[in-house]
């Protein structure tokens, strides 16, 4: 599935698939994703190379997920503008109807 194609409710099933999947390593390696991020991007290598499949998976999951969380925000934001409340984004989700995320 695209971004583009991407509704609201796809976002939020994202968010919740990739905290189950973080959380998996989290328990594993011992620290919070956001932690691990950081020095990721920071350059720090694994020190056991059987762990350097893992942590690519892992900072690939967490990129993803702040690239959702932002979606998910800036469609929040774009439907208050849009409605006098979050009620009736809310009826919306609970409706099913699609609530478009754009890109």
């Amino acid at each position: 599935m695209t971004d583009q194609t991407m509704t609201l409710q796809d976002i939020l099933a994202d968010i919740h698939a990739l905290n189950d999947d973080l959380e998996a390593y989290e328990q594993k390696y011992g620290v919070l994703s956001e932690t691990f991020y950081e020095s990721y991007i920071n350059g720090e290598e694994p020190e056991d190379d059987a762990w350097v499949l893992d942590w690519a998976d892992w900072a690939g999951a967490y990129k993803i997920l702040l690239r959702r969380q932002e979606q998910y925000r800036q469609t929040i934001k774009r439907l208050q503008e849009q409605t006098s409340s979050l009620i009736d984004v809310i009826g919306k989700a609970v409706r099913r109807e699609p609530i478009p995320v754009t890109a």
